[in-house]
Protein backbone atom coordinates (compact mmCIF):
# COMPACT_ATOMS: atom_id res chain seq x y z
CA UNK A 1 0.00 0.00 0.00
CA UNK A 2 2.81 2.24 0.81
CA UNK A 3 4.54 1.79 -2.60
CA UNK A 4 1.37 2.25 -3.99
CA UNK A 5 1.64 5.87 -2.65
CA UNK A 6 4.76 6.81 -3.24
CA UNK A 7 4.44 6.03 -6.78
CA UNK A 8 1.22 7.72 -7.15
CA UNK A 9 2.50 10.50 -5.58
CA UNK A 10 5.90 10.19 -8.31
CA UNK A 11 3.30 10.03 -10.80
CA UNK A 12 1.45 13.40 -10.19
CA UNK A 13 4.84 15.21 -9.74
CA UNK A 14 5.68 13.90 -13.13
CA UNK A 15 2.91 14.66 -14.97
CA UNK A 16 2.56 18.21 -13.04
CA UNK A 17 6.31 18.97 -14.13
CA UNK A 18 5.24 18.64 -17.57
CA UNK A 19 1.65 19.50 -17.72
CA UNK A 20 1.39 22.57 -14.81
CA UNK A 21 0.92 25.23 -17.19
CA UNK A 22 -2.16 23.28 -18.65
CA UNK A 23 -3.77 22.05 -15.50
CA UNK A 24 -3.83 25.36 -13.88
CA UNK A 25 -5.48 26.55 -17.20
CA UNK A 26 -8.22 23.84 -16.74
CA UNK A 27 -8.95 24.34 -13.23
CA UNK A 28 -8.88 28.42 -13.89
CA UNK A 29 -11.64 27.65 -16.18
CA UNK A 30 -13.73 25.51 -13.67
CA UNK A 31 -13.73 27.99 -11.21
CA UNK A 32 -14.84 30.50 -12.99
CA UNK A 33 -17.40 28.62 -14.40
CA UNK A 34 -18.38 27.85 -10.61
CA UNK A 35 -17.82 31.45 -8.95
CA UNK A 36 -20.11 32.74 -12.14
CA UNK A 37 -22.70 29.78 -11.25
CA UNK A 38 -22.72 30.81 -7.76
CA UNK A 39 -22.81 34.46 -7.77
CA UNK A 40 -25.58 34.34 -10.71
CA UNK A 41 -27.45 32.13 -8.16
CA UNK A 42 -27.17 34.33 -5.12
CA UNK A 43 -28.32 37.36 -7.37
CA UNK A 44 -31.33 35.40 -8.54
CA UNK A 45 -32.31 34.23 -5.10
CA UNK A 46 -31.72 37.83 -4.20
CA UNK A 47 -33.64 39.01 -6.65
CA UNK A 48 -36.75 36.82 -6.41
CA UNK A 49 -36.82 37.17 -2.22
CA UNK A 50 -37.00 41.01 -3.03
CA UNK A 51 -39.75 40.76 -5.54
CA UNK A 52 -42.01 38.29 -3.49
CA UNK A 53 -41.73 40.46 -0.61
CA UNK A 54 -42.73 43.65 -2.46
CA UNK A 55 -45.90 41.60 -3.97
CA UNK A 56 -46.69 40.23 -0.86
CA UNK A 57 -46.73 44.05 0.35
CA UNK A 58 -49.29 44.81 -2.80
CA UNK A 59 -51.48 42.17 -1.83
CA UNK A 60 -52.11 44.34 1.14
CA UNK A 61 -53.92 47.40 -0.11
CA UNK A 62 -53.48 49.95 2.55
CA UNK A 63 -49.45 49.90 1.57
CA UNK A 64 -50.41 50.84 -1.70
CA UNK A 65 -50.37 54.40 -2.49
CA UNK A 66 -52.00 54.54 -6.20
CA UNK A 67 -51.00 58.27 -6.82
CA UNK A 68 -47.73 57.73 -5.99
CA UNK A 69 -44.82 57.92 -9.31
CA UNK A 70 -43.02 55.45 -7.12
CA UNK A 71 -44.51 52.63 -6.49
CA UNK A 72 -44.58 48.12 -5.78
CA UNK A 73 -44.90 48.22 -9.42
CA UNK A 74 -41.86 50.30 -10.16
CA UNK A 75 -40.05 48.72 -7.72
CA UNK A 76 -40.37 45.34 -9.04
CA UNK A 77 -39.24 46.74 -12.66
CA UNK A 78 -36.11 48.33 -11.08
CA UNK A 79 -35.46 45.40 -8.59
CA UNK A 80 -35.12 43.00 -11.94
CA UNK A 81 -33.38 45.59 -14.29
CA UNK A 82 -30.26 45.99 -10.97
CA UNK A 83 -30.60 42.12 -11.15
CA UNK A 84 -29.70 42.25 -15.10
CA UNK A 85 -27.10 44.72 -14.74
CA UNK A 86 -25.20 42.53 -11.94
CA UNK A 87 -25.54 39.22 -13.86
CA UNK A 88 -23.64 41.10 -17.13
CA UNK A 89 -21.09 43.22 -14.43
CA UNK A 90 -20.35 39.49 -13.03
CA UNK A 91 -19.77 37.67 -16.15
CA UNK A 92 -18.05 40.48 -17.56
CA UNK A 93 -15.83 40.72 -14.36
CA UNK A 94 -15.27 36.83 -14.26
CA UNK A 95 -14.40 36.76 -17.33
CA UNK A 96 -11.39 39.40 -17.80
CA UNK A 97 -10.44 37.66 -14.36
CA UNK A 98 -10.09 34.70 -16.29
CA UNK A 99 -8.49 35.39 -19.15
CA UNK A 100 -5.71 37.60 -17.11
CA UNK A 101 -4.62 34.58 -15.26
CA UNK A 102 -4.88 32.10 -18.67
CA UNK A 103 -2.67 34.77 -20.42
CA UNK A 104 -0.48 35.12 -17.17
CA UNK A 105 -0.14 31.28 -17.05
CA UNK A 106 0.79 31.32 -20.37
CA UNK A 107 3.88 33.87 -20.10
CA UNK A 108 2.10 36.83 -21.82
CA UNK A 109 1.97 39.96 -19.94
CA UNK A 110 -0.86 41.93 -19.77
CA UNK A 111 0.78 45.27 -19.84
CA UNK A 112 2.97 44.39 -23.03
CA UNK A 113 -0.76 43.65 -24.63
CA UNK A 114 -2.08 47.02 -23.26
CA UNK A 115 1.26 49.18 -24.81
CA UNK A 116 1.08 47.13 -27.87
CA UNK A 117 -2.58 47.86 -28.02
CA UNK A 118 -2.21 51.55 -27.78
CA UNK A 119 0.58 51.61 -30.73
CA UNK A 120 -2.24 50.23 -33.06
CA UNK A 121 -3.38 53.41 -33.61
CA UNK A 122 -6.53 55.82 -33.67
CA UNK A 123 -8.77 53.30 -34.41
CA UNK A 124 -8.62 50.99 -31.58
CA UNK A 125 -8.56 54.18 -29.60
CA UNK A 126 -12.26 55.37 -30.86
CA UNK A 127 -13.51 51.94 -29.92
CA UNK A 128 -12.13 51.60 -26.65
CA UNK A 129 -13.53 55.31 -26.33
CA UNK A 130 -16.96 54.29 -27.36
CA UNK A 131 -16.96 51.18 -25.60
CA UNK A 132 -16.45 53.20 -22.43
CA UNK A 133 -19.19 55.48 -23.36
CA UNK A 134 -21.47 52.38 -23.45
CA UNK A 135 -20.72 51.54 -20.64
CA UNK A 136 -20.90 55.29 -18.72
CA UNK A 137 -23.79 55.53 -20.35
CA UNK A 138 -25.39 52.17 -18.80
CA UNK A 139 -24.37 53.01 -15.17
CA UNK A 140 -26.19 56.29 -15.37
CA UNK A 141 -29.55 54.83 -16.70
CA UNK A 142 -29.50 52.29 -13.75
CA UNK A 143 -28.96 54.71 -11.20
CA UNK A 144 -31.42 57.61 -12.37
CA UNK A 145 -33.74 54.82 -13.25
CA UNK A 146 -34.59 56.44 -16.86
CA UNK A 147 -36.06 52.97 -17.52
CA UNK A 148 -36.03 49.17 -16.46
CA UNK A 149 -37.34 46.20 -17.62
CA UNK A 150 -41.23 45.71 -18.71
CA UNK A 151 -40.91 50.04 -19.49
CA UNK A 152 -42.49 51.03 -22.93
CA UNK A 153 -40.39 53.47 -23.93
CA UNK A 154 -39.22 55.52 -26.81
CA UNK A 155 -35.89 55.75 -27.38
CA UNK A 156 -35.67 57.48 -30.82
CA UNK A 157 -35.70 55.30 -33.19
CA UNK A 158 -36.77 52.47 -31.83
CA UNK A 159 -40.13 52.16 -29.49
CA UNK A 160 -41.15 48.82 -27.45
CA UNK A 161 -40.83 47.03 -24.33
CA UNK A 162 -37.48 47.18 -23.03
CA UNK A 163 -36.57 43.20 -22.34
CA UNK A 164 -32.72 43.58 -20.45
CA UNK A 165 -30.72 46.56 -19.18
CA UNK A 166 -27.04 45.40 -19.84
CA UNK A 167 -23.74 47.53 -18.74
CA UNK A 168 -23.58 47.78 -22.70
CA UNK A 169 -26.48 47.41 -24.51
CA UNK A 170 -30.34 47.75 -24.04
CA UNK A 171 -32.40 45.10 -25.70
CA UNK A 172 -35.99 46.26 -26.74
CA UNK A 173 -39.02 44.51 -28.59
CA UNK A 174 -41.05 46.50 -30.42
CA UNK A 175 -45.21 46.43 -31.06
CA UNK A 176 -43.85 44.09 -34.26
CA UNK A 177 -42.32 42.13 -32.62
CA UNK A 178 -38.70 42.95 -33.63
CA UNK A 179 -35.86 43.02 -31.11
CA UNK A 180 -33.26 45.89 -31.07
CA UNK A 181 -29.98 45.93 -29.64
CA UNK A 182 -29.53 49.66 -28.83
CA UNK A 183 -25.85 50.70 -27.46
CA UNK A 184 -26.44 52.80 -24.38
CA UNK A 185 -24.14 55.45 -25.52
CA UNK A 186 -26.38 55.94 -28.52
CA UNK A 187 -29.12 56.86 -26.20
CA UNK A 188 -29.41 60.49 -26.14
CA UNK A 189 -33.47 61.06 -24.91
CA UNK A 190 -35.38 58.67 -23.30
CA UNK A 191 -39.40 58.97 -23.55
CA UNK A 192 -41.15 56.65 -20.68
CA UNK A 193 -44.47 55.38 -21.06
CA UNK A 194 -44.82 53.54 -17.74
CA UNK A 195 -42.96 55.69 -15.03
CA UNK A 196 -45.18 57.22 -12.83
CA UNK A 197 -48.45 57.81 -14.51
CA UNK A 198 -50.22 58.07 -17.80
CA UNK A 199 -52.81 60.06 -19.63
CA UNK A 200 -55.29 58.78 -22.13
CA UNK A 201 -56.81 61.39 -24.33
CA UNK A 202 -60.42 61.40 -26.59
CA UNK A 203 -60.75 63.98 -29.09
CA UNK A 204 -64.60 63.89 -30.91
CA UNK A 205 -64.66 65.97 -34.09
CA UNK A 206 -68.47 67.40 -34.32
CA UNK A 207 -70.09 69.38 -37.09
CA UNK A 208 -70.09 72.86 -36.38
CA UNK A 209 -73.83 73.60 -35.62
CA UNK A 210 -73.38 70.65 -32.93
CA UNK A 211 -74.46 71.42 -29.27
CA UNK A 212 -71.43 70.67 -28.03
CA UNK A 213 -72.00 71.42 -24.47
CA UNK A 214 -74.47 68.56 -24.58
CA UNK A 215 -71.93 66.38 -26.04
CA UNK A 216 -69.47 66.97 -23.37
CA UNK A 217 -72.16 65.78 -20.79
CA UNK A 218 -72.63 62.63 -22.93
CA UNK A 219 -69.17 62.26 -23.12
CA UNK A 220 -67.93 62.87 -19.42
CA UNK A 221 -71.18 60.57 -18.52
CA UNK A 222 -69.63 57.69 -20.66
CA UNK A 223 -65.66 58.26 -19.58
CA UNK A 224 -67.57 58.11 -15.79
CA UNK A 225 -69.03 54.97 -16.18
CA UNK A 226 -65.39 53.41 -17.57
CA UNK A 227 -63.43 55.03 -14.62
CA UNK A 228 -66.02 53.15 -12.22
CA UNK A 229 -65.12 49.88 -14.10
CA UNK A 230 -61.70 50.47 -14.79
CA UNK A 231 -60.86 51.98 -10.79
CA UNK A 232 -58.39 49.70 -10.40
CA UNK A 233 -56.38 51.54 -13.77
CA UNK A 234 -57.54 55.12 -13.34
CA UNK A 235 -56.79 58.11 -11.23
CA UNK A 236 -59.20 60.62 -10.70
CA UNK A 237 -61.89 61.83 -12.19
CA UNK A 238 -62.05 62.53 -16.19
CA UNK A 239 -62.18 65.86 -17.23
CA UNK A 240 -63.64 67.95 -20.33
CA UNK A 241 -60.95 70.40 -21.83
CA UNK A 242 -63.45 72.32 -24.01
CA UNK A 243 -62.94 72.47 -27.34
CA UNK A 244 -59.37 71.97 -29.18
CA UNK A 245 -59.69 73.05 -32.39
CA UNK A 246 -62.54 74.91 -34.12
CA UNK A 247 -63.17 75.61 -37.95
CA UNK A 248 -65.83 76.17 -40.34
CA UNK A 249 -66.75 72.59 -41.03
CA UNK A 250 -66.25 70.97 -37.26
CA UNK A 251 -65.73 71.48 -33.56
CA UNK A 252 -63.11 68.92 -31.60
CA UNK A 253 -63.32 68.13 -27.57
CA UNK A 254 -61.50 66.73 -25.59
CA UNK A 255 -61.53 64.16 -22.61
CA UNK A 256 -59.14 63.08 -20.70
CA UNK A 257 -58.31 60.38 -17.89
CA UNK A 258 -55.27 60.20 -15.89
CA UNK A 259 -54.55 56.43 -15.22
CA UNK A 260 -51.76 54.70 -14.04
CA UNK A 261 -48.43 53.77 -15.65
CA UNK A 262 -48.78 51.84 -18.73
CA UNK A 263 -52.46 51.65 -18.89
CA UNK A 264 -53.23 54.33 -21.26
CA UNK A 265 -53.91 51.91 -24.04
CA UNK A 266 -56.37 49.84 -22.13
CA UNK A 267 -58.40 52.84 -20.52
CA UNK A 268 -58.15 54.21 -24.04
CA UNK A 269 -59.74 51.86 -26.06
CA UNK A 270 -62.49 51.58 -23.22
CA UNK A 271 -63.10 54.75 -23.25
CA UNK A 272 -63.53 54.94 -27.11
CA UNK A 273 -66.01 52.11 -26.91
CA UNK A 274 -68.11 53.81 -24.21
CA UNK A 275 -68.16 56.72 -26.03
CA UNK A 276 -69.20 55.62 -29.28
CA UNK A 277 -72.32 53.54 -27.49
CA UNK A 278 -72.98 56.77 -25.36
CA UNK A 279 -73.30 58.80 -28.69
CA UNK A 280 -74.68 56.71 -30.96
CA UNK A 281 -77.60 56.44 -28.00
CA UNK A 282 -77.49 60.29 -27.85
CA UNK A 283 -78.35 60.40 -31.68
CA UNK A 284 -75.04 62.80 -31.96
CA UNK A 285 -73.43 62.67 -35.17
CA UNK A 286 -69.46 63.17 -35.81
CA UNK A 287 -68.06 65.38 -38.42
CA UNK A 288 -66.47 64.11 -41.46
CA UNK A 289 -63.72 64.66 -43.10
CA UNK A 290 -65.30 65.10 -46.98
CA UNK A 291 -65.82 68.70 -47.79
CA UNK A 292 -68.09 70.11 -49.99
CA UNK A 293 -66.89 72.61 -53.18
CA UNK A 294 -69.53 74.63 -54.88
CA UNK A 295 -68.41 75.08 -58.64
CA UNK A 296 -69.99 78.06 -60.17
CA UNK A 297 -70.26 77.32 -64.08
CA UNK A 298 -71.60 80.62 -65.55
CA UNK A 299 -74.52 79.48 -66.53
Amino acid sequence: MFDFLVAAVDWFRAVWNDWHSLIRIVLIIFGAMIARWILLASVKRVVSSLISGIKAKKANRRQLDLTSPINQERVVQRTRTMGSVMRNFITWSIAVVAVSAILSELGISMSAIAAGAGILGAGLGFGAQSLVKDLISGLFIVFEDQFGVGDTVNLGEVSGVVESVGLRVTQVRDFDGVLWYVRNGEVIRVGNHTQGWSRTMLDIALPYGSDVTNAQTVLLRAARTVAAEHSENVIDEPEAWGIQVLNGNQVVVRVVQRTKAGKADEVGRALRLAAKHALDEADIKLATDSTVINVNTGK
